[in-house]
């Protein structure tokens, strides 16, 4: 019997040739399959890899326009039948977005892979892109899913990752049931197999230390470390390859939770902040691919992207706003500029905040500490989403908008109105 992996990539996937090449060790063959391949040929095949890489080089958040591409509806529909499907790094993002993992109701999202956060006796130590080899251990008995049938009990294997956005945000009332459900496949670990939060055993401050999580189907993994890169990984290709060969049946049962949806606010600011609005002069492709999806899901709508900071000084604001625009570190002269929200009155602006925002502490440690800069008492960083509909009820379609979750993720973002 041949059996026939679908390699999916989408554009800015980047990772399909280690992925052939760990199927083929493991004598399965690889069929490359782009997110716009013909319905026969993907559902043609025994069951599916989303390759590692940048998905639409991560515009909006990582994984997540990939997720609302239409082969994802193929893909949920071949999993509901039994197919296993095994997503790796940014395929590991793309599964979380879509709610294939963990797979509560309706496939809400409901877990989150947010910008990696490396902590050591309670401080953080680094942030942003790490690569490095990682201990993983499994935490769940063998036959939990399609992907560790020929692991043993609590067994380590040593494997590299390579991410940025690698950190498991999960609720802790969904995790119990996660725990329960055995769901919570590897852990990170150390050598001797101690889980700790600490880095580097836990590289990128990932909750209960997770590396990879299931559907409660055990059919659907996603894992953020990259077992194709290395023959030690091999034995979660064996395992999916046995599951298809013998019509291993899934487990029975599901996980039922409901992600909170929080009403949206209107934003308000610390009253002694500065506020800077940053446009880009040149096009910004962040906001013609995300109004290029929402477009193709029949939203008519015009999108535009605008960075927001918040600065709050002790003493002479005046003098530390020259020094951090001197500095260039919170915007770039050469193809950005301070503006305003747009005032035209069919268009509506959201501002989305990262809950734990990584990128916001670089940068304020960076000015403070590099460029010596005094008086900065605190920066707030978020993304301005400014939606455009004309002739239409706004209401109606900006739920619709919401519910996509394009614009965040409400595990790992806050979102609010701003005007």
């Amino acid at each position: 019997m041949i059996i026939n992996i679908g390699v999916v990539q989408f554009p800015g996937s980047n990772t399909e040739r280690e992925t052939s090449l760990a199927i083929k060790r493991v004598k399965m063959n690889p069929v490359e399959i782009l997110w716009n391949s013909n319905q026969d040929l993907i559902k043609g095949c025994h069951g599916y890899i989303i390759t590692g890489g940048f998905s639409y080089e991560d515009r909006s958040r990582a994984g997540v326009i990939a997720s609302l591409e239409p082969i994802i509806n193929i893909l949920k529909n071949e999993s509901k039948k039994g197919k296993p499907i095994f997503g790796i790094c940014n395929g590991a993002q793309i599964l979380v977005e879509s709610g294939l993992v963990p797979g509560t109701s309706d496939d809400q999202t409901s877990v989150a892979l947010a910008d990696n956060k490396r902590v050591k006796s309670g401080e953080i130590v680094g942030t942003g892109y790490y690569n490095a080899w990682s201990n993983l251990k499994l935490s769940v008995p063998q036959n939990s899913t399609a992907f560790t049938r020929h692991l043993l009990e609590n067994e380590m294997i040593n494997i590299p990752f390579a991410h940025a956005e690698g950190r498991f945000i999960i609720p802790d009332d969904l995790l119990e049931k996660m725990k329960i459900n055995d769901q919570t496949i590897f852990r990170y670990c150390d050598y001797d197999g101690k889980v700790s939060s600490e880095f580097p055993t836990n590289p990128n401050g990932s909750d209960y230390n997770l590396a990879a999580i299931s559907n409660a189907s055990g059919n659907v993994l996603a894992m953020m470390p990259h077992p194709e890169r290395t023959e030690l990984g091999d034995k979660l290709f064996s395992s999916m390859k046995e599951f298809i060969e013998h019509s291993i049946p899934l487990k029975k049962g599901g996980i039922s939770y409901k992600p909170e949806h929080k009403k949206l606010t209107n934003y308000e600011k610390n009253k002694n902040s500065n506020i800077w609005i940053v446009d880009l002069i040149i096009t910004d492709n962040e906001a013609v691919s995300v109004q290029s999806t929402l477009q193709q899901k029949g939203l008519d709508v015009k999108v535009s992207k605008q960075i927001y900071w918040e600065i709050n000084c002790s003493e002479d604001p005046k003098n530390v706003l020259k020094q951090i625009e001197d500095s260039g570190e919170l915007f770039n002269s050469n193809k950005e500029f301070l503006s305003e929200l747009p005032k035209d009155q069919d268009t509506h602006s959201v501002l989305v905040c990262q809950k734990d925002d990584m990128h916001c502490q670089k940068k304020f440690n960076s000015l403070t500490q590099r460029f010596k800069i005094k008086n900065l008492l605190e920066l707030k960083r978020g993304v301005i989403w400014n939606i455009t509909i004309k002739n239409a009820n706004f209401n109606p379609i900006f739920n619709n908008i919401l519910n996509t979750n394009i614009l965040h993720n409400p595990l790992s973002h806050e979102c609010f109105r701003i005007s």
